[in-house]
Parts: structure tokens; sequence; C-alpha cells
């Protein structure tokens, strides 16, 4: 005759079991868990990091936009951005302050806020205009990511402790609060804008000429305030310094092949071996030989593109 058993020991297994499942989902929830919050802490530092900016990236954006031109005094042994170079213009002379991390003679007592409102809006961290010698008309155009990034390398160099020249200027131009009116009529702030109905290569171009290279400040002329020809855009006439600066317009480009144009920007050599002026040699050792091929491509497939202005007599 046959039993009924109700067989305690599978139950036992099966509680065993279950318990055991029931383990295992809290382990993988666990497991689960601590891969989101990894994942959150990643996310976090690398928002962070972005945040601070790159400053390997920086540099190359500080050599784009020629920084160290206006920011190193002209003179052997000179620190690299710490000022003193004198720029001359009809209204006097600007000296390019120091830009090092120094607490008191350069910027290290700058927040990133403030190094991004001289770029966006010419003014320094007190509220006083900064002169626009400074050409903040062409930098309030950098994006953000490229100006955190620019701030980040600057923060990287090492301090120096180098004073800063006062500007040596004629009368009433020396007073800050006039370039407010000055900005009133010629200052435009605002980011770089994609240009419509052009190739992406051409907007990079444009964003490296109008923005981060600067370029209009010197080879656009300017009227006797000193406000640029708008309707003479890279148009050339005289410089800053009085001195003649060349049209970089098609009218005169189309003498140059892209090879050639892209040798001169990279070696400073003309290709009937005659060298630019002082100035724009700087520029080329300095700036344009740094860029790399496919930014130097954008820049000349930008002039290209430009509207043809006649030689300014």
């Amino acid at each position: 005759m046959l039993e009924r058993v109700t067989e305690p020991s599978r139950l036992g297994e099966q509680t065993t079991f279950s318990a055991g499942l029931q383990k295992m989902k809290k382990t993988e929830i666990g497991k689960r868990g601590l891969s989101q919050i990894l994942l959150l802490v990643a996310c976090l530092l690398t928002g962070n990091a972005a945040a601070q900016g790159d400053a390997r990236r920086g540099e190359y954006l500080v050599k784009a936009a020629g920084c160290v031109g206006c920011h190193t005094e002209a003179k052997e042994g000179a620190v690299p951005f710490a000022g003193g170079r004198a720029l001359k213009t009809p209204f006097g002379t600007f000296y390019g302050p120091n830009i090092t991390p120094h607490p008191q003679a350069g910027i290290g007592g700058w927040t990133e806020a403030d190094f991004l409102r001289a770029l966006r809006e010419g003014v320094r961290p007190d509220g006083a205009n900064l002169f626009p010698a400074f050409p903040y008309p062409s930098f309030t155009k950098i994006t953000d990511a490229d100006a955190r990034d620019m701030w980040a390398y600057l923060r990287s160099l090492p301090p120096s402790a180098q004073a800063n020249r006062e500007h040596d200027l004629w009368f009433f131009f020396g007073w800050r609060w006039l370039v407010t009116i000055w900005k009133w009529i010629y200052f435009t702030p605002g980011a770089f804008q994609n240009l419509p109905g052009v190739s992406q290569i051409v907007n990079r171009g444009a964003y490296l000429v109008q923005a981060l290279g600067h370029c209009g400040e010197c080879h656009t002329p300017r009227n006797l305030l000193g406000g640029p020809k708008s309707n003479r855009f890279l148009g050339g006439g005289k410089g800053p310094d009085g001195k003649k600066v060349p049209n970089l317009t098609p009218t005169r480009l189309k003498k140059s092949s892209d090879a050639e144009l892209k040798d001169f920007l990279t070696t400073g050599i003309y290709s009937d071996g005659d060298v630019p002026a002082e100035s724009m040699g700087e520029v080329i050792t300095n700036t344009t030989s740094k860029l790399t091929a496919p930014d130097l491509d954008a820049l000349i497939a930008y002039l290209r593109a430009l509207p043809p202005l006649p030689e300014e007599k």
C-alpha cells in the first residue's frame, strides 16, 4: 500500500531555493544600483572637468587668438603673457597687460566669470570699461566652451609678478566712461552665428577670422573715432598703427592659389620670396603657423567666400 508523502525535505529545498533567488535578485539590484551610482559619479566628474575647461585645447585656442603677441613685451627674454607690449595708435600708446595667474600683477584674482565678461562685454572685474584695443568686439563671438578652455590654459601658466604699465593716451581718450558711448555706436555683443547658405568649412573659417583670429581688428579700416568701417570689412587700409594693411577679400587673394596662401601663412614668405611687414610676420609666427591644416583650409575658404572689395585709396 502506497503512502502519501508530504516530502518535507523538498519543501525545505524549495524554501532554500526561494531565499537564494531573492538574495540573487537583491544582489543584482545592488549591482545595478552600484553601476548607476558609478555612472552618475562619472557623469559628474566629466561635467565638472568640462566646466573647468581643457587647458591643452585652450593652448591651441590661445595661439589661434594671438594672445602672446599683445601680452608679451617685445624684447629678448621677455616672459610670455606677462604684459608690457606697446601698441601705438592715433589715440596714444596702449600696453598689453599681464595675463598670467599672478594674484596681484596678473589675472590670478579673476574668476572665470570675470574672464568671460571681459571677452563678452569688454569690462573689467570692477565694472570699468576695457579699451577696445583689447579686441572684445571680436572676442565676444568666442563660444563658451572655447572661452573656458582658454581660461583653463591661462590659469595653468606660471605666474609672473611683472607690473602692468599705464596706458599713455592723449587727454580725454584715457577716460574709460567715454568707451560706453563708443560701445553704443560700434560694439555688438553676442556669440558667433553661422553664416547661412555656406558650408561647414566656410563657417569654421568665419569663426576663426571673425572671433578667435580677430583679423578685422587690423584689416578693417577705421574712422576718426576708432570705429570700424563695416562696409569695408577686411578690405584693408590703414591699421591701428597708421601703417597700411592688406585687403583680405578676393580682390587681392585671387592672385594667389590656396597652396601659396597656406605656404605664406605657415612660413611667412610670399611665393616671390618677399616677406610681410613685421606685425604680420609676428602673426604668422605666433598664430597662423600654429593652426592645423583643416583650420588653415577653412580660413582660406572663408576669405575666398567674401565679397570682393576694391583697394582703399
